[in-house]
């Protein structure tokens, strides 16, 4: 079950202007490499927490319909679904109703239930796509300790430029986004 991004977000979490003061930089001589380490953080942090931080658009493939028609959705927090379409046999396209299936955003993760007589796809790979909107919103919405989380990690970053062993994330960040992580119980039957 792929989930691939389609409309990643129209901005960051922090602006280039409160990046400079969080490293306390005045010149404009790094500005690329400050705005590329602000983009990179907001991926690390997404990537480490399961949630997109902006609003972003996203996609997730299946080839049939899982048991009881309960799809999770792979990224949160889930604004909306936006489109899901099932393909027949010859590959033509059918946009489900908007009254076949309802969004559970109270269960983490969220997840879409499909009612009993929505069709089944016909192809026999990636036959269904779930379009949706998931992130907190715009900069504003994005919790605090996260938005901190990711000036920390472009600090971090910008002052240790050389390569390193591991890809975790340092002490301190990985402590502001704990709270924030969606965490699996293993499959369910």
């Amino acid at each position: 079950m792929p989930t691939i991004l389609i409309s990643p977000p129209v901005g960051e979490p922090i602006s280039l202007a409160e990046a400079k003061a969080f490293l306390r930089v005045d010149h404009d001589d790094e500005d690329a490499l400050i705005g590329t380490l602000v983009a990179a953080a907001r991926l690390q942090v997404e990537n480490a927490t399961g949630r997109a931080l902006m609003s972003q658009g996203w996609r997730t493939v299946l080839d049939a319909w899982p048991a009881r028609r309960v799809v999770r959705i792979a990224r949160s927090p889930v604004a909306a679904i936006d489109a899901v379409t099932v393909y027949d046999d010859q590959g033509a396209a059918s946009v489900l109703d908007p009254g076949d299936y309802r969004l559970d955003t109270a269960s983490r993760p969220a997840r879409l239930v499909i009612d009993a007589a929505a069709p089944s796809p016909g192809a026999s790979v990636n036959g269904i796509e779930i379009d949706f909107t998931a992130g907190f919103g715009t900069a504003g919405d994005v919790p605090a300790p996260l938005v901190l989380a990711i000036k920390r990690l472009v600090a971090h970053w910008y002052e240790n430029r050389e390569a390193t062993q591991d890809g975790d994330v340092p002490g301190p960040v990985a402590a502001l986004i704990a709270p924030y992580r969606l965490v699996g119980l293993g499959a369910r039957r």
